[in-house]
Formats: structure tokens, sequence, C-alpha cells
């Protein structure tokens, strides 16, 4: 595929590495001899607007950062039926790993101007009186997403390792919560599990946190959500969980439990900050007590490019 490209780029994704990879990936896109326009973005809400006029041009949107454009962009390209590429820019960068698009930029062009295009899943995602949001890897509330306002808050530290350093500085602080996830599958009645615990996550796609296998069994394109359930233990079983996280390996923890289905609703008793793809939701940011978040697989709903024969 030769473009048109619509390259959309995070100016601070990575702290600044999109801008700084931009040229090698416009450069191998010039010796593919490939149409493309960059366009930089203020914001996400500025990013979605790139992303819908680029659809409308009949321009492949390629999102130039790391999960949190990822999944933005992802929603947006997949409503208005459009074609969609990443070059990974960002710390975790988690969207382009399921995908296996690689961390190089110019390897991640190649995708764009030889791979296949592939149908995957998205969710969505909304509270009552809100529009519903479209995100791609994961929704979770708990200590991931309290530890996710502190790594996009964080300076001082840079790359993958934000994440677990995040992750105990929130636990420090944490404070006990109830959950109540509600899980229905295709014509079946909901399973309810009411605990106290540490995190909820419902996962579209194996990855979250730079790299974290937290839903081993999850598969982008199974038109199911896999949802880890951490209940509430000593505050070593956490971090006993975080070390093994990495390869999937706390899900053997008594701790942790996985559940299957294509709805889930997430109530808390206090107010928390829920979280998608590395960025607060808009309608949870904090999530009230008691108010429900609704989230729910959308099968097949994206065509991505990903790694093919030519690629």
């Amino acid at each position: 595929m030769t473009g048109p490209f619509c390259l959309i780029v995070n100016p601070a994704a990575g702290r600044g590495r999109s801008l700084r990879i931009l040229p090698l990936a416009t450069a191998a896109l010039d010796a593919a001899g490939a149409s493309y326009r960059v366009s930089q973005s203020t914001s996400l809400g500025h990013a979605r607007e790139l992303a819908a006029s680029g659809v409308q041009a009949g321009q492949v949107v390629v999102a130039v950062g790391g999960d949190g454009l990822a999944g933005a962009l992802s929603g947006v390209v997949a409503s208005a039926g459009g074609t969609y590429g990443i070059i990974p820019a960002g710390r975790g960068n988690d969207l382009a790993r399921v995908l296996a698009i690689p961390a190089e930029p110019a390897d991640a062009v190649l995708v764009l101007t030889g791979g296949q295009a592939r149908q995957v899943d998205l969710i969505g995602v909304s509270t009552p009186g809100q529009p519903e949001s479209i995100v791609a890897g994961s929704v979770y509330a708990g200590i991931p997403s309290v530890a996710g306002e502190i790594a996009n808050a964080t300076r001082w530290l840079r790359g993958p390792m934000v994440y677990p350093v995040a992750a105990l500085r929130a636990l420090a602080s944490w404070k006990a919560a109830s959950f109540r996830v509600e899980i229905a599958g295709d014509g079946e009645l909901p399973a309810v599990h009411e605990f106290a615990g540490y995190a909820v996550v419902v996962a579209n796609s194996a990855y979250f946190g730079a790299g974290m296998m937290v839903a081993p069994p999850a598969q982008i394109h199974d038109g199911i959500l896999d949802i880890v359930i951490m209940a509430q233990g000593r505050k070593l079983a956490f971090v006993r969980a975080l070390m093994k996280i990495k390869d999937g390996s706390h899900v053997a923890l008594p701790q942790i439990s996985l559940e299957r289905g294509a709805e889930v609703t997430l109530t808390i008793d206090r107010e928390m900050p829920s979280a998608a793809d590395g960025e607060t939701l808009p309608g949870a940011a904090p999530l009230p007590a008691g108010v429900p978040l609704r989230i729910r697989a959308l099968p097949s709903i994206l065509t991505v490019l990903t790694p093919g024969p030519g690629a």
C-alpha cells in the first residue's frame, strides 16, 4: 500500500519520542514512494478530529504515539469505517505489541506499506447519561487506574519502569474498596461477583502497562472480554502479583481469578478513577461511588494494518 496516509502525532508521547522518530518514519515512507501528510495533535480531542477528517478524505489514519493516542483514534477510525495503522512511539505501546507491529519506526512503516488488513475487536465503555467511548486494549479500576494517573504525572522516571513504580506508590496509599462485577455472555444469565479487592481489569488483549501480561488468555479478535479480578489480601500479595505479571504467571495466585463475557457492569463503593489504554476515562475521572461503568465487546469493528507476507 502506498497511501495516502494521515500520520497523527502526539508530540508529548514518550516524553517527545514521537517527534524524535518522526523523521525516521517519514524517510521510510519517502523511500517506499508513499503519499502521506503529518498533523500534530494538541489534545486527544483534537487528534480525534484529525482522524475523522483523515478517514473522510480517504486516507489511512496512522497513530504516531503511545497507547492513549492509539486507543483513542481506533474508535474514530472504526466508527467511520476507515483503515488504521500504528507507528509506536509511547512508553507502553501495548496495542502495537499485541498486533505484532515492530517498535522500530522504519519497520513499522513496512507494515503500513506491505502489511495486511485485519479485523479486530474494540471495547465500548459508558456511564449513565454519557456517550459511549470506544477504546482498544483494556478498561480497569483500582490500583492500576490510580497508578496510571501517578505514572502520567511522573517526570523524573522515563520508560516502561514508570508503571511498576507507580503501582507501588498507589499501593502504599491504597484504601479498602468493594467491587461489584456483573458479567453477561450471549444468552446467558449474568454472573455477579461482589468482593473487597485491589483491582478489576476488563481486557480485550493480553497486555497493559508497558508489556505486563495482565490477561494471558485474551485475544483481540475473539469477540469476548477477559476479566481479571484481584481480591483483597495483604499488600505483600499485590507486590507478589506485580512481580509475576510480566509473564502472566500472576494468574496462578489465589487472589486472582479470571472470567469471560461479552458485557460487564462494574460498580465500586467509593469514588475512584477508571481508565482505559493508559488514560483516565472522561466520564469516570473519578467514577462516583455506586455509579455503574458499562463495558461491552465490539467484535471485528476495526480494520488495522498488521504484519503480512510482504511486511
